[in-house]
């Protein structure tokens, strides 16, 4: 018997972070809302801008390294320091 080989198109768009010029988009809206909130309360539009930039080249080296190290970060503080096996608890399943 001859094997049928089954092909499936795989479209890369899926697979790739959405950026805007090279950084994530999260990334690239904080980026430019601090900018703006910088510009706002110094009332200096090279202050502003020069914000924008720092934070910008920061989240696009960010996002070139690994674009999921923001999100692993922010989501570090919610888990324990450390793993202690100890303390796992045990779900007993019933019967019916």
């Amino acid at each position: 018997m001859a094997s049928d080989v089954r092909i499936n198109p795989i479209h890369r768009s899926l697979n790739k972070p959405l950026t805007i010029l090279g950084v994530e988009r999260k990334l690239f809206f904080a980026a430019t809302v601090i900018g703006a909130a910088t510009f706002n309360y110094f009332g200096s539009l090279l202050g502003g801008i020069a914000m924008f930039l720092v934070l910008f080249l920061v989240a696009r080296l960010a996002t070139a390294k690994d674009p999921q190290l923001p999100r692993i970060l922010l989501n570090s503080s919610r888990f324990s320091h450390r793993y202690d096996p100890a303390k796992r608890s045990v779900v007993k399943e019933g019967r019916n």
